[in-house]
């Protein structure tokens, strides 16, 4: 069905009304009943005498209520669409409702289009780029700072960033080649969002040192599997990965990345934290996965580009 600019809305934007700031904290029940809508229209309505879309909010309702040891989501369910969308709406704790979100869009977005006998029994709306796409927009449209890419819930601290960084490193980290680093980026970003600092620290890191072993595993550069971030740093550039014309420039990006993720991490994520308890402020954490990103941005770039 789409978005629709209404005339209330173009008001709200030219009153300066629309949110510039983004919140992590609160979900509107206006977005959630929008959410809902959209899972509805992507999830589909079964044709007579099958059960796929039955099943799919049935496996959401089982999965939630399994990983909170329930046994239902809510009193007297009429279904287990009613129980997963009652659940949803009226579920306090953001952190949770962020979960139907992201458990029922990872359904769509990875099981339907693989499922050909799902999309043959079933009349949906919207199919899986639509509804992430509608997502991501509606999430904008309330400045709630998640956005679903790469079948996570990933949280965002600047439009600008994500867009220009953290968006094109997940594009990237796809590959095979990159399947380890790509799955400890995530990771760092989930122990992000659940404010996990000194998790988010360590696997960004790991990230990071993954992106530049595949690198090096793939030149056929020597590397061992426990090469520190810094051994690896002075491989990659020991070995031309900066084209020739940037070579005055690679003192300050050793420099950069050789005091950048991994001092942060090593001071504050990586070690044990002796006697005294440490504390990683929320701050540092994103400025670490914002380095990490950019970081890793540059070096696969680098990587594609050089002979």
């Amino acid at each position: 069905m789409g978005i629709f600019d209404l005339f209330s809305k173009r008001q709200r934007r030219a009153r300066g009304e629309m949110p510039d700031v983004y919140s992590y904290d609160k979900l509107p029940e206006s977005l959630r009943v929008q959410i809902v809508h959209i899972i509805q229209d992507s999830f589909g309505r079964d044709h007579y005498g099958h059960h796929c879309a039955e099943d799919a909010y049935g496996f959401v309702k089982q999965t939630l209520c399994r990983e909170y040891g329930l046994f239902e989501l809510v009193q007297y369910p009429k279904s287990d669409a009613e129980s997963v969308f009652s659940f949803f709406l009226a579920e306090e704790s953001t952190e949770r409702a962020l979960d139907v979100v992201e458990l029922c869009f990872k359904f769509i977005n990875t099981y339907i289009p693989d499922n050909q006998s799902y999309r043959y029994h079933t009349d949906r709306e919207l199919e899986a780029e639509e509804a992430v796409s509608e997502l991501n927009e509606r999430f904008r449209e309330h400045g709630i700072g998640f956005q679903f890419e790469s079948n996570e819930l990933i949280r965002l601290d600047s439009n600008f960033l994500h867009a220009e960084a953290v968006k094109p490193t997940l594009a990237l980290l796809r590959g095979e080649a990159f399947k380890g680093a790509n799955e400890e980026f995530l990771l760092a970003h989930e122990h992000y969002r659940h404010g996990r600092h000194k998790e988010c620290l360590v696997d960004a890191l790991k990230a990071l040192e993954s992106t530049m072993k595949a690198i090096c595993k793939g030149r056929g550069w020597a590397s061992q599997s426990n090469d520190t971030a810094k051994t690896l740093i002075n491989t990659c550039l020991n070995n031309g990965l900066i084209p020739s014309f940037l070579e005055s420039q690679v003192g300050s990006l050793r420099s950069l990345l050789e005091s950048g993720v991994p001092t942060v991490r090593n001071k504050l994520g990586g070690h044990g934290q002796g006697p005294d308890l440490t504390v990683v402020p929320e701050y540092l954490a994103r400025y670490s996965l914002n380095l990490t990103a950019t970081s890793i941005l540059f070096l696969i770039e680098a990587n594609a580009a050089k002979k």
